[in-house]
């Protein structure tokens, strides 16, 4: 994912810069400003068009693909999550090869199959395939595969920066798309074949759907419920997991790297001696929303890395069916307690604003800032 290559240039460049230049900065308010569109009406089109069946699936066949070497945390399990949640698509969690698939920021997990085994067992390819961003967008394997299940007839879903998969898999070519906006300025000057849109949080071009950062695969989970099965499951399933709309339209001017992210991502890597783990207590039937939405944001502070914990279990099943590989098995629990933030008390869509609020307490309202703006997600609601 071209955001994690430009956290680890945040690492130091960006630590060297504000060094060198001692620059101030006020943190400017996060407000849900109205989003406008750059194409004016179309911002208020239907997000995602209907499903049309397949010959010879009984239901729709979605598969959720990730490289086994590195996988963006949310961009997967979301889109897993809350499809799996409508129980109107029969939803596999693929990998590129046998084994755990190690997400980015935080966990790992067993995917259910890998890409060449889902092969053997559907031939005629899949109706959707859901693309997270990925450590390694040049995967041959990978983008044979995506090249392969779009040439059957799927529609390919690139979820934040998966946008480079599609595009590199020559999919994108002559289609209107988005992308995580520290990207798009790059994916323009890549790709230039294709017109790629701002102030959309996803956009829907026929055989090819892109979102903009990690936390749009929330809302394009949903429209491809409503595209499935209407607007009534779609709604029923937004409130099941607790988001509020799935709407495409986005304000792409909140969303800028300024010196006050560049300090606070400097100050806190410069605070060492501060760094801690977070544990998170896992069991069977952990909610895989929640626990994506947090452990995404704790390994996004600069100041602590999410670790899942279990007291004996080597696999946890997830409440949906995936088995989480937990990184530690030992008795008791870190720092805090997350019971909370995994869903007792909230439905899972709102953990991540639990998340963002517990981090705002830790290490300070412009890190919690700051972890939202790499999520592209505006906070405080």
């Amino acid at each position: 994912m071209q955001f994690h290559r430009g956290r680890r240039l945040l690492r130091s460049a960006i630590v060297a810069l504000v060094l060198a230049t001692g620059t101030r900065a006020i943190l400017p308010a996060c407000t849900s400003a109205a989003n406008t569109s750059e194409n004016g009406s179309e911002s208020l089109a239907a997000g995602v068009r209907p499903f049309r069946q397949r010959v010879g699936h009984a239901r729709p066949l979605i598969a959720v693909v990730g490289e086994s070497a590195g996988t963006e945390t949310t961009d997967y399990l979301i889109p897993y999550g809350v499809l799996s949640q409508s129980a109107v698509a029969d939803v596999i969690a693929l990998g590129t090869r046998a084994g755990p698939i190690t997400m980015m920021p935080a966990l790992k997990i067993l995917p259910q199959a890998t890409i060449a085994e889902f092969n053997k067992r559907f031939p005629e390819g899949a109706d959707y395939v859901i693309v997270p961003a990925v450590h390694n967008p040049d995967d041959t394997t990978l983008l044979e595969w995506v090249r392969l299940q779009s040439s059957r007839g799927a529609i390919i879903v690139g979820i934040c920066d998966g946008a480079w998969v599609v595009a590199k898999a020559g999919l994108l070519d002559g289609h209107r798309a988005t992308g995580h906006w520290y990207s798009l300025d790059k994916l323009e000057r890549t790709f230039r074949g294709t017109t790629w849109l701002r102030n959309r949080r996803y956009v829907d071009d026929g055989s090819v759907v892109t979102t903009t950062g990690v936390t749009a695969s929330i809302p394009v989970s949903l429209a491809l419920v409503e595209a499935i099965a209407g607007r009534d499951r779609a709604m029923k399933v937004a409130r099941d997991v607790g988001a509020t709309n799935w709407s495409p339209v986005h304000d792409s001017n909140n969303f800028k790297l300024n010196w006050t992210y560049r300090l606070t991502a400097a100050g806190n890597e410069l605070a060492f001696w501060s760094h801690e783990t977070v544990d998170i207590p896992v069991a069977p039937g952990v909610d895989e929303i929640s626990l994506a939405l947090v452990a995404d944001a704790y390994s996004r502070t600069y100041r602590s890395q999410a670790l899942t914990v279990s007291p004996s279990a080597a696999t946890i099943r997830t409440r949906r069916g995936l088995d989480l590989i937990p990184d530690t098995i030992r008795d008791g629990a870190g720092r805090t307690d997350m019971k909370l933030a995994l869903g007792e008390k909230q439905l899972p869509v709102q953990s991540l604003d639990g998340a963002l609020e517990d981090i705002a307490r830790s290490y300070g309202r412009s890190t919690a800032a700051f972890v939202a703006l790499q999520m592209e997600y505006t906070w405080p609601r």
